[in-house]
């Protein structure tokens, strides 16, 4: 939901109705229980992970703290006193004596509210993200926390002590892998690469019926309707005349998710790899592997393409060489700015929001807000489906592509391509 730029008040709207979805029934509690401390076991290897889940557990504790917090607070009252929250309440005698210090801050409590509204004296150092947006008064080293704004402070606990927990159990993580290699190490290794959303979004098709995505069609598309990861693919294909494997992989797995037919994908790739080696060469050393991935040779199992995740966790691209991977991800600052400021993406004030959110670790959001860029008001143009941009890059692609359908009347793929290059 993140990726999708909902607003605060939508966003707690939409994961509102996901824990009355998934954690309502009888059973709630105990998946609830249960899930967090899997994902806890299957997050803790790395930091980006841990970085990640950290991240998605306090959103969720803190939107449970927010709704509790809600009539009078007495369920985070009684949530705080279940949980030995050891907060110092200030008396109501010295809370009249600081009236007016109190009722200054910006956005607290009105002098009627002022009356039936518990404070809480918290060490300054546990208040910083408080202190820096000037909500709460600050003295003698102690913030004066009303109770509708302690949440934040109980939120940064709860951090702390989730961090702390996760560093432990990565010690255990290897003996558990090791221990269970073959029922619950691989699913826990695989966990975070999982694609949870919708199903792999479906390849595009034209208002004719006929596939937008072909070997002649590719190219356009590729600089007007692919996301920044497959644009770095398609540039070094086109530029070196090949991909490593795990290009080869990533990009093809994208172009057959896309609709790309066998015999298409075929001749594409074909076209390229023969402008250094024999058609026989090719047929040799790629021709199985293009099979492979349409479930055409081996145990004829047809592979799906790679979601943001797994392409963000997956191993790095070896620089010069590889052009697989997330740019938002394995891309150095200096590097991604040039190559967003040399494809043109928005201006100059929407290059910094997108590097800003590169360089808070937010990947698929800076990705998302790439396609919020070049693609304005998209959320308001009918047969736009924008829930899978930042989550799948095929999502990505689908929703560009109806994009610039509807804009130009309908046109498919690459007519709509054509008549764009035609007004430039």
């Amino acid at each position: 939901m993140k990726t999708r730029n909902l607003s605060p008040e939508n966003y707690r709207t939409e994961l509102g109705k996901c824990i009355k979805k998934h954690l309502s029934s009888k059973d709630g509690d105990r998946l609830d229980v249960a899930s967090h401390f899997i994902l806890r076991a299957a997050y803790c290897r790395t930091e980006d992970l841990r970085r990640w889940f950290l991240t998605q557990e306090c959103h969720l504790f803190k939107y449970r703290l927010e709704s509790a917090s809600s009539n009078n607070g007495n369920a985070l009252k009684e949530f705080l006193a279940r949980n030995d929250f050891a907060l110092d309440r200030v008396s109501r005698a010295e809370k009249e004596g600081m009236r007016g210090k109190l009722l200054s801050v910006t956005g607290g409590p009105n002098p009627v509210e002022f009356l039936s509204t518990d404070y809480y004296r918290v060490p300054f150092v546990q208040a910083l993200e408080l202190v820096a947006r000037r909500e709460c008064y600050v003295e003698d080293g102690f913030a004066f926390v009303p109770l509708t704004r302690i949440v934040s402070i109980v939120v940064a606990k709860f951090r702390v002590s989730l961090s702390k927990s996760m560093a432990l159990a990565v010690g255990a993580f290897g003996q558990v892998a090791h221990e269970e290699s073959t029922r619950i190490g691989p699913l826990l290794k695989s966990m975070n690469s999982q694609y949870t959303g919708p199903s792999t979004p479906d390849a595009m098709v034209g208002l004719d019926g006929e596939r937008v995505l072909t070997a002649a069609t590719v190219d356009g598309l590729a600089a007007q309707s692919m996301p920044l990861c497959m644009q770095q693919l398609h540039t070094g294909l086109k530029r070196d005349h090949k991909l490593k494997h795990q290009g080869r992989l990533q990009f093809g797995l994208f172009l057959k998710g896309s609709g790309m037919s066998l015999e298409e994908h075929t001749l594409f790739f074909q076209r390229e790899f023969t402008r250094i080696m024999t058609s026989e060469q090719f047929n040799k050393q790629y021709s199985y592997s293009i099979r492979h991935m349409h479930g055409k040779e081996g145990k004829r199992a047809s592979y799906t393409p790679y979601n943001c995740m797994k392409i963000i966790m997956g191993n790095p691209p070896q620089s010069g060489v590889e052009h697989h991977g997330c740019p938002y991800k394995h891309y150095d600052d200096q590097n991604l700015s040039a190559l967003l400021g040399k494809l043109k993406i928005g201006d100059s004030a929407d290059r910094d929001a997108i590097m800003r959110l590169k360089k808070e670790g937010n990947f698929q959001l800076a990705c998302a807000k790439q396609f919020e860029v070049q693609h304005p008001l998209a959320s308001t143009v009918a047969g736009v489906n924008m829930d899978g941009v930042g989550n799948h890059p095929n999502a990505w692609f689908n929703a560009s592509v109806s994009y610039h359908q509807a804009k130009s009347g309908g046109d498919s793929g690459m007519d709509a391509v054509k008549k764009e290059e035609a007004v430039m």
